[in-house]
């Protein structure tokens, strides 16, 4: 498939030597398939249960992109990548990527008629002067 994303020999050459090593556990699947495959979610934004098979197995790839970001190895790693060199001509610092459920259509809800500010504030005047007036007739005094 043309449209899956694979870190070039350059880029994985000046990535690699960054990448944390002696990590306790069982031997790390093949780092440039992963993070390859976390490259490509990032970039076209699927469920990462729908990586595609090449960059299999997907759980590992949501697995290491969640803990190297928690561990900040991710911010490390593009700090130390941007100290290389000069700045590239496109770059993107922050993207951000908002799932919404269907129902969130950003519509207000409710009747749909607004009441008017004046009848508002009668209402709440006598919803106060109502229970006055009441303890005011009450035979009790």
């Amino acid at each position: 498939m043309s449209d899956l994303f694979w870190l070039s020999d350059e880029a994985w050459s000046a990535l690699e030597p960054h990448l944390p090593k002696n990590q306790p556990g069982a031997p790390r699947v093949d780092d440039r398939r992963i993070i390859s495959g976390i490259l490509h979610v990032l970039k076209v934004g699927c469920r990462w249960r729908d990586v595609p098979p090449e960059y299999r197995p997907a759980k590992t790839a949501y697995n290491r992109y969640h803990r190297w970001a928690r561990r900040r190895i991710w911010h490390r790693l593009f700090e130390k990548m941007a100290a290389k060199g000069p700045v590239p001509q496109e770059l993107s610092i922050d993207s951000t990527h908002i799932k919404a459920h269907r129902s969130a259509q950003g519509s207000k809800g409710g009747c749909g008629r607004k009441r008017l500010a004046p009848r508002v504030a009668q209402e709440q005047a006598k919803s106060i002067a109502w229970p006055m007036i009441v303890a005011d007739r009450s035979p009790s005094h």
